[in-house]
């Protein structure tokens, strides 16, 4: 099968009035992983017009092993915790990429 990139996404319900502090934490977290862990590269965080409480972040990463010695980092679980304070709701996922029109 071609073109086995995967991407990491998440779901994310911010407890209202909370959302410019999640979206520096986030920002900071991913900051932090582009510049520190092997096998991630980008990040793109989304918020929802007209439900600025719900986001969804997604960034690609170069294996399901980088992916999973990322998420037990201790880096990782420090500003996750910071995050998850911040939330009604997270839902994470692991994703292979399929398709995709105009893109790389």
């Amino acid at each position: 099968m071609a073109n086995q990139q995967l991407y990491t996404c998440g779901r994310w319900a911010v407890v209202p009035g909370r959302e410019e502090e999640f979206v520096t934490a986030w920002t900071e977290l991913a900051e932090w992983t582009a510049a520190n862990v092997s096998g991630a590269s980008w990040a793109t965080l989304l918020q929802e017009e007209g439900s600025e409480s719900r986001f969804i972040s997604f960034g690609p990463w170069a294996s399901l092993n980088a992916i999973e010695g990322w998420r037990a980092s201790a880096g990782f679980q420090e500003r996750v915790g910071r995050i998850r304070e911040m939330l009604e709701s997270f839902e994470p996922g692991v994703f292979r990429r399929r398709a995709g029109v105009g893109t790389g």
